[in-house]
């Protein structure tokens, strides 16, 4: 007999301003260091990370202002919904990082959260580098382009 999905209900919240501010170079799924109700919030999907950035503190990375939603059945045991989380990833992959960091102009941005298949919760990182404003304009013009091509194919 197979085994069942507890998990049936897809949680996948994405940050869609990243990908316009910033262009990725690379990305890595690392696990949250949860406490309490914060686990049952995601699950409900009330999640933002539109003003979430990660950084790094003696040599462990931490994702900031990234807002979880109280629990509304939790009593006085709730959450704080923003305050600084920590991310685990591995030792050479936080290493690989905090080298890259270095370099001018990147930065690693929160992408998007959600539920693996054990019913653990995943934020995706990127490490990007600031986009100009002609890059955007650059988007705007291929996305427009092809929304006019998928128009035609109908």
């Amino acid at each position: 007999m197979a085994k069942e999905n507890r998990f049936s209900k897809t949680i996948n919240i994405k940050n869609r301003k990243a990908s316009f501010e910033f262009e990725f170079l690379d990305t890595y799924v690392a696990g949250l260091s949860l406490v309490g109700t914060e686990i049952k919030s995601i699950r409900e999907g009330k999640v933002s990370l539109k003003e979430a950035y990660c950084y790094f503190r003696r040599g462990e990375l931490f994702v900031k202002q990234m807002h979880i939603s109280p629990y509304s059945q939790a009593a006085h045991f709730n959450h704080d919904a923003v305050r600084e989380r920590k991310l685990l990833l591995n030792k050479r992959e936080l290493d690989k990082l905090e080298s890259k960091l270095t370099e001018k102009g990147l930065s690693i941005i929160p992408v998007r959260i959600f539920i693996n298949n054990k019913g653990l919760a995943k934020l995706e990182i990127a490490l990007g580098r600031g986009k100009k404003l002609h890059d955007k304009r650059q988007d705007i013009k291929k996305k427009d382009a092809k929304r006019e091509l998928d128009k035609m194919a109908y």
